[in-house]
């Protein structure tokens, strides 16, 4: 009878206990190699930890442990954050995704979104897409390291977070949903780090929609934030959030911020508790 236990040969054995003693959880095809002296050996100690579920690949070379603590049977890894930021040592996990995991939507993307240096594919791994994002150095700060279910991740902090979705609504689920995350941060990110981060975003149109997003979620701002804010914002720049065309409905043109929010008040706001009642 067929079985899916995840049985393991002597220098199988050799390489998981080697590994889980170094604690290391992210593994490349060199470390398995010079546990075992042999680049062919490894090659084939590889492929058949992989086939028995010792070792999830995730891109060439470069494969994720699943320890002796995942038990006897290989059911696989169902911790997808985990997956997607040990994919590139670079990157961290952002926008969307990380808005969810915060807790600043109830909406979970199907698609995980991974902030990188360089251009990659996506990839499916265990079932689940994966996408990477190319972003410029001057954006690419703002995440540490948490742990879930004791795997660690590298994901965006939470004020880099709604900061990231208000510089990419396309990436944060649009623009209600966006509303709904800078709602959902403003319970626990103080405006002032955000606004920090903004700032070094050197985006102009991100800041139009903090200023704009800000003001109808409720997040408070304080007079000298307000003044630093609209005065990081020319008075010639303008912007738009929602469609290309205006209807007769929708919140139009802000001019505290330059900004045209080409949605319906009470669309924007669906998703805001307490805020959709009010602007019907």
């Amino acid at each position: 009878m067929e079985t899916n236990l995840r049985s393991l040969g002597p220098n199988e054995a050799n390489v998981v206990l080697s590994l889980r003693a170094d604690n290391r959880s992210v593994v490349s095809t060199a470390d398995i190699a010079a546990i075992l002296g042999s680049k062919p050996k490894a090659h084939k100690v590889i492929h058949n930890l992989v086939r028995k579920g010792w070792l999830i690949r995730l891109v060439a070379g470069r494969y994720l442990l699943l320890p002796p603590e995942h038990g006897p049977t290989n059911l696989g890894e169902n911790n997808a954050l985990a997956i997607a930021s040990a994919i590139v040592e670079q990157s961290y996990i952002a926008w969307w995704s990380a808005a969810a995991y915060y807790g600043f939507t109830t909406q979970k993307p199907m698609t995980i979104t991974v902030a990188v240096r360089r251009q990659m594919p996506t990839r499916i791994i265990e079932g689940t897409e994966i996408r990477f994002i190319t972003v410029v150095p001057r954006k690419f700060f703002g995440f540490s390291s948490e742990t879930l279910y004791d795997r660690p991740i590298k994901i965006s902090t939470k004020a880099k977070t709604v900061i990231d979705c208000l510089d990419r609504p396309d990436l944060a689920g649009g623009p209600s949903e966006l509303t709904r995350i800078v709602f959902g941060a403003s319970g626990t990110v103080p405006f002032s780090d955000a606004l920090a981060m903004a700032l070094r975003m050197k985006s102009i149109a991100l800041l139009q929609r903090l200023g704009a997003l800000s003001d109808l979620t409720g997040w408070a701002m304080n007079p000298a934030q307000r003044q630093q804010l609209r005065c990081a914002i020319p008075k010639s720049a303008r912007t738009t959030l929602g469609r290309a065309d205006r209807d007769a409905h929708d919140i139009g043109y802000i001019a505290e911020w330059g900004i045209s929010i080409n949605l319906a008040k009470h669309d924007l706001l669906a998703d805001v508790p307490g805020r959709a009642t009010a602007a019907s």
